[in-house]
């Protein structure tokens, strides 16, 4: 089968070209259509002879709302009728990568040693956004493994300013 990848690029693209002007609500409901795509349990009921692709299409419209546009819809039915389900997630993320793009923007994950408040995530997301030299859309996460500090990864760029890193810096400067 080939690459979920390569099967995502012409449905994000031409999603992305029928809804430009809309392209910010257009990924809000496709974020959470992948979401639910992802499931083991939709997967496998999705899969079921025995189930059709409205009854299909229904229980996304139950599990996401039942405003999705008419856009939306078609999308889904044509993604359902190519036998496409599996692959939603990565039409998401490619759909994302687009939208990025036309806005100059990245996605970054930002790991801390302890939860932000709203305050220093706001001035962090300056000083990573000139740092970067693009507008960042933060998803922050945990880690306290890092001990002290931020790690910040933005597609294949990383920062890290974390104590553990340091520490493994000295333990390699002191072995060497």
């Amino acid at each position: 089968m080939a690459e979920l990848a390569t099967i995502a690029r012409p449905y994000a693209e031409a999603l992305f070209k029928a809804g430009a002007a809309d392209a910010w609500q257009i990924s809000q409901w496709l974020n959470a259509v992948a979401t639910v795509a992802a499931n083991a349990d939709v997967q496998r009921v999705a899969r079921s002879p025995r189930v059709t692709q409205t009854q299909v299409l229904d229980l996304f419209k139950g599990a996401v709302g039942d405003g999705l546009s008419a856009l939306a819809e078609n999308f889904l039915r044509t993604v359902l009728e190519n036998d496409r389900l599996q692959a939603l997630p990565e039409i998401a993320a490619q759909f994302r990568s687009l939208l990025n793009a036309q806005r100059g923007a990245a996605d970054a994950v930002l790991y801390s040693a302890f939860p932000l408040d709203q305050d220093a995530l706001a001035e962090l997301r300056v000083v990573l956004e000139k740092r970067f030299a693009r507008s960042l859309n933060l998803t922050v996460e945990v880690d306290e493994s890092l001990i002290g500090g931020v790690r910040v990864v933005v597609g294949d760029e990383e920062l890290d300013t974390s104590v553990k890193a340091r520490l493994e810096q000295m333990k390699a400067a002191l072995v060497a």
